[in-house]
Parts: structure tokens; C-alpha cells; sequence
């Protein structure tokens, strides 16, 4: 079992940042890829990015290329999101998961238990 705690979720002006971490513990030592979905009030949950449990694969959404960058430290079992040039429309809970690398839900067992970003005009 792989237990996923996030943090740094808040409220933000748009154009501002923000960066997530989520933290892992558990069964840590199996080289889980991480990711980071979100979901918005009545939509489905989307993926956001995903990183290799190695570090060297990186996959990121289309709608958050060049704006948001994940990063993990294997020492510390946490995984990052930093977030930049947040918009309205980034506005959801954001949602830490351990699993294979994927750009899919059903890819990842493992889920945090979710942190909101509010992204103001």
C-alpha cells in the first residue's frame, strides 16, 4: 500500500503560482511513476502530468505545457507540481497518483485525497 498526501493548494490571482507536493509513504521503495490529475465541478477527472519513477519520462497535458512543471525527489518520497501563469480556467482539485506512467485514470492504484486550486480573474 502506498499511502499520497498533498499539500499547497490555495487561492490565487490569475497570472500568480502556486506548487503542490504530495507526499508518499508506504511502500515507497517500488518505482511507481507519479502523476498529477485534476477535476473541476462537474467535468471528469483530467490528467495534468506524469514523471517516471526513474525521473527521466515527463508527459504533460497540452493545457498546461510550458506552464507547469513536475519534478519529484526520490529521497524525500515527494512528488512537485509548480504552477505558473495560473489561469481561471486551471481552477479544480488537484489530485496526486502512484501507479504506471500513463496519461489515464484506470493506470494509477493509488490516490491522494485531493487539493483545491482556485485560480481568480
Amino acid at each position: 500500500q502506498v499511502q499520497l498526501v498533498e499539500s499547497g493548494g490555495g487561492l490565487v490571482q490569475a497570472g500568480g503560482s502556486l506548487r503542490l507536493s504530495c507526499a508518499a509513504s508506504g511502500r515507497t521503495r517500488s518505482p511507481y511513476a507519479m502523476a498529477w490529475f485534476r477535476q473541476a465541478p462537474g467535468k471528469e477527472r483530467e490528467f495534468v502530468a506524469a514523471i517516471r519513477g526513474s525521473g527521466g519520462t515527463i508527459y504533460y497535458a497540452d493545457s498546461v505545457k510550458g506552464r507547469f512543471t513536475i519534478s519529484r525527489d526520490s529521497a524525500k518520497n515527494t512528488v512537485y507540481l509548480q504552477m505558473n501563469s495560473l489561469k481561471p480556467e486551471d481552477t479544480a482539485v488537484y489530485y496526486c497518483a502512484a501507479g504506471i506512467l500513463a496519461t489515464m485514470t484506470s493506470a494509477y492504484n493509488y490516490w491522494g485525497q485531493g487539493t483545491q486550486v482556485t485560480v481568480s480573474s
